[in-house]
């Protein structure tokens, strides 16, 4: 069996006879887009990494902390010589991405550069701050892709090892990147406090639309007492409303289920059907945008498709995943296909679909839990969705109970903003 490091091994040895002294400059003949967007580290890399100077750096990253021409900025840094890399962290899916959803690569040094990887997936932030010191590091840096949902766990690792920056006393550097939805929209439910998880740790919203630089900020004023006090390496030349295809930015899957800025887009709303016993696609090519079950049947799509949802259309669809729930059984479902971004309301849309699904086929609809605690309570961070849907609300009425809190978050939210 190929293992996880064996894998490491082969990436490595595949990529040797690439001239590591090539990248960084490589890497700088291609730092900004015809409209002059630049990302964190390529602000940092213009300045000759002053912000890491005389430090020794720990980066907390993922496949996602590339520049133009696809190299990882770790491999960009260590051949630069200028930044004195002494550690990585690696997340939910590993430092180099071996992992499928709920796994990590583990602890293990490099095959490229040779410096030590920890993993930093489901520890607590004390384990996280025993790893900073061990590692040596004075400064953590973050620098990853995030979707822009809650429950998608890259910000919570983030949070925690801003966290464990504090125990161990250790500064912590965000190199910001963009929101890929635009970052305009705050909406859904925010998280109630007794419903924290490593889905959603702190009362933010279902799609918070800030950047993780923001977030960081947002972390620290309101839930760390600022006692963390990040510096975020700012972006230049981005603006919210930006989709990301305009940042002339390469997409690289943050997540081996997010292939695409599409799937992206409908994430923050289809993710909620991990909770129910439909398949929300992994096992497919299009995860989170095709959705079925056996006891699906053609109904559901015109039944989508009457509601006049704005911005969305719904297709017909039949697949076998080849993996997760319902594997290679055949299911009947629908496509989601985003016809308008910007009347697009993901969350609003994956719960009017999980109505309608209740209603059509209420024998076999399920969540996927039969006993508390609910998968779905800790995706949408409360039981106001879960109720509402086995009580018989509508869509609207679901909607309307979290609007209030939604209201607070969003006046929060406002004080940390960036980019206007």
């Amino acid at each position: 069996m190929t293992t996880r490091r064996g894998v490491l091994r082969g990436i490595a040895a595949a990529g040797a006879a690439a001239p590591l002294a090539s990248l960084g400059a490589a890497a700088s003949a291609a730092t900004t887009t015809a409209s002059g967007m630049r990302t964190g580290f390529e602000m940092m890399q213009a300045g000759g990494y002053r912000e890491l100077r005389g430090q020794k750096v720990g980066i907390v990253a993922n496949p996602t902390a590339i520049v133009r021409d696809l190299t990882h900025e770790v491999d960009v840094m260590h051949a630069s010589g200028a930044v004195d890399l002494a550690a990585a962290f690696g997340p939910e899916h590993g430092f180099r991405g071996s992992a499928q959803a709920g796994g990590s690569e583990g602890s293990y040094k490099d095959p490229r550069t040779g410096i030590p990887v920890y993993d930093a997936y489901a520890k607590t932030a004390g384990q996280i701050a025993a790893d900073f010191t061990k590692s040596g590091i004075d400064t953590v840096v973050f620098d990853i892709q995030d979707v822009g949902a809650r429950f998608y766990t890259y910000v919570w690792t983030m949070y925690d090892c801003m966290r464990a920056a504090i125990l161990a006393g250790k500064r912590f550097v965000v190199l910001d990147r963009p929101n890929p939805l635009g970052g305009t929209q705050a909406t859904g439910p925010v998280l109630h406090p007794e419903y924290a998880s490593g889905v959603g740790e702190e009362p933010i919203s279902q799609q918070h639309g800030m950047t993780a630089g923001e977030l960081a900020l947002l972390f620290d004023g309101e839930f760390l007492g600022g006692k963390a006090k990040p510096q975020v390496v700012r972006m230049s030349g981005w603006r919210r409303g930006t989709w990301y295809e305009e940042t002339g930015l390469p997409w690289v899957m943050p997540s081996p289920n997010m292939p695409t800025v599409d799937t992206a887009f409908v994430y923050p709303g289809m993710g909620m059907f991990e909770a129910v016993n439909l398949s929300e696609g992994r096992g497919t090519t299009r995860p989170f945008e095709i959705v079925g079950a056996p006891y699906v049947d053609w109904h559901w799509v015109d039944a989508l498709n009457g509601l006049g949802l704005p911005g969305v259309r719904f297709r017909e669809a039949y697949f076998a995943p080849t993996f997760s729930k319902w594997q290679n059984q055949n299911c009947a479902g629908v496509q989601v296909t985003v016809t308008d971004r910007r009347r697009y309301d993901p969350i609003r849309t994956a719960l009017a679909m999980i109505v309608t699904a209740r209603k059509m086929y209420p024998k076999d609809f399920a969540w996927r839990e039969s006993t508390p605690p609910y998968w779905i309570d800790k995706l949408t961070g409360s039981d106001l969705v879960r109720k509402g849907v086995d009580g018989g609300s509508t869509t609207d009425q679901i909607v309307a109970s979290w609007q209030g809190e939604l209201a607070r978050f969003r006046a929060k939210r406002a004080r940390y903003l960036l980019y206007r």
